[in-house]
């Protein structure tokens, strides 16, 4: 990649989805979690649907017309669920680890934005040993959830970036619409839980089949 980071100097990450592949795990344990509490069966489709979004949220949006305590009770059978229960591994796409290098190399500030929450953040990272290549790492919980552009904006914030010198980099139309009302540009990526077409209706600058591809993307736009 023959580039350096002049017009972008940010690059801020979602994690589910866009850098692991951890879509399979996630559905399965917002599943389980769901008929478990609720006794309610849940579609893959719609389990995708809310990945990206914090627990409390998409459990929400699944489930509409559960009070507090019921919600409650299903994020703790999730979490129970996905963090020592599901048998289904996660695993950094294809490419992922040499490509953080060569961004790393070449300058680029590195970031994750991310609806999980930040035990579960912080143990997929170590667990991929990727841990020190990101400056900065929000999650939901700690602030409000994505397509709330709160997140973003502390990134920027914290790292004393401009918005017009990063890029948000998603898999899902909630990455691209929190980028869209931090006025950020985004990139998505379509190998994680929606298609291009959909991703596209939010006007990112590019949608990129593989992560990877992110490199030969920048090579050229910056």
């Amino acid at each position: 990649m023959n580039t350096n980071p002049d017009k972008y100097k940010l690059l801020v990450f979602d994690w589910d989805g866009t850098l692991i592949d951890s879509i399979e795990q996630i559905v399965t344990s917002l599943q389980t979690a769901s008929k478990k509490v609720c006794g309610e069966s849940v579609a893959e489709d719609a389990a995708r649907g809310v990945i990206g979004l914090g627990l409390t949220e998409a459990i929400e949006k699944l489930h509409p017309a559960l009070d507090a305590s019921t919600i409650e009770q299903v994020s703790a059978a999730y979490k129970q669920h996905y963090l020592y229960e599901n048998p289904i591994p996660a695993k950094l796409f294809e490419g992922v680890t040499d490509m953080l290098d060569e961004l790393t190399e070449y300058g680029y500030q590195l970031a994750i934005a991310t609806g999980k929450s930040r035990p579960g953040l912080t143990r997929s990272l170590q667990e991929h040993s990727v841990e020190n290549y990101f400056v900065s790492t929000k999650c939901a919980g700690e602030n409000l959830s994505k397509p709330h552009p709160e997140m973003l904006l502390e990134i920027l914030k914290e790292l004393d970036t401009p918005s017009a010198q990063a890029l948000m980099i998603g898999d899902s139309e909630h990455d691209l619409m929190m980028a869209n009302n931090a006025q950020v540009k985004a990139i998505a990526v379509s190998h994680g839980v929606q298609r291009a077409d959909v991703l596209l209706t939010h006007k990112p600058l590019i949608c990129l089949e593989r992560i990877t591809d992110l490199s030969n993307f920048l090579s050229h736009n910056s």
